[in-house]
C-alpha cells in the first residue's frame, strides 16, 4: 500500500513539474528502504528556515548549475516559478547577470559559488549572510547548497543523466552560466 502511495506522489510531481520521475521510481521498485531514505534526504533540501524564496531558490539554482545543465535545473526554476519569484529574478541567476539582482541575491549567489569552489572569499560572505539573515539564514543555505548537488550526482550514478539542454523561464529559453569563480577553488584547497 506504501508503494502505491509513492507511486501516484512520484507521477503527481512528473505532471505537475513535467519531470522524469524515473530515477525515483526505479529506486522505489528496487527498495522501499532505500526509496525511504530519499524522501528523508528530501526533507533536508526542502528546508526554507526564516528565509524568503529568492535567497532560497538563489542558492538551490546556483547549487544545481554547478553540477547540471538540464532537467534538474528546469525542476528548480519551475519550482521558484511556482513560489512567485520574479522571472526577472531567476533569468538574472541563471545567467549570472549580477547587475540585475538586487544586492541580497546577488550575496547569495557569489556565496554559494564561493562555497562550492572552497573559495576562502566565502568567509567574508557568510559574515554578510550571517548579519541578513542569522545563523538560522546560514544554516538553510548550507542545506541548500548541499543538498541540491546530490539530485544531479544521484541520476548520472545511476544512469538518467542528461546532456545539457535549455532552460525555460516562462518563454524565454537560456542557457545556465557558470562562473569563473567555479575555478578559483582550486588554487585554495
Amino acid at each position: 500500500m506504501i508503494k502505491y502511495i509513492f507511486k501516484k506522489m512520484l507521477l503527481s510531481m512528473k505532471t505537475r513539474y513535467d519531470y522524469d520521475v524515473r530515477y525515483m521510481q526505479d529506486i522505489l521498485k528496487t527498495s522501499l528502504g532505500a526509496f525511504l531514505k530519499l524522501m528523508g534526504f528530501q526533507t533536508m533540501s526542502s528546508h526554507s528556515g526564516n528565509l524568503p524564496p529568492e535567497p532560497l531558490y538563489a542558492a538551490r539554482l546556483r547549487a544545481i548549475i554547478w553540477d547540471d545543465c538540464g532537467p534538474c535545473t528546469q525542476l528548480v526554476v519551475n519550482m521558484a516559478l511556482e513560489e512567485k519569484v520574479d522571472p526577472e529574478i531567476v533569468r538574472a541567476i541563471i545567467d549570472r547577470n549580477m547587475d540585475e539582482l538586487p544586492e541580497e541575491i546577488a550575496l547569495v549567489v557569489r556565496f554559494t559559488e564561493f562555497v562550492l569552489a572552497h573559495n576562502p572569499e566565502a568567509d567574508d560572505l557568510r559574515e554578510q549572510i550571517l548579519e541578513l539573515w542569522g545563523q538560522e539564514g546560514l544554516i538553510t543555505l548550507a542545506y541548500c547548497i548541499s543538498s541540491y548537488r546530490v539530485y544531479p550526482a544521484l541520476k548520472y550514478a545511476l544512469g538518467y543523466g542528461k546532456a545539457c539542454s535549455r532552460i525555460k523561464v516562462n518563454e524565454d529559453s537560456l542557457a545556465p552560466t557558470r562562473s569563473d569563480t567555479l575555478a578559483m577553488g582550486a588554487e585554495h584547497d
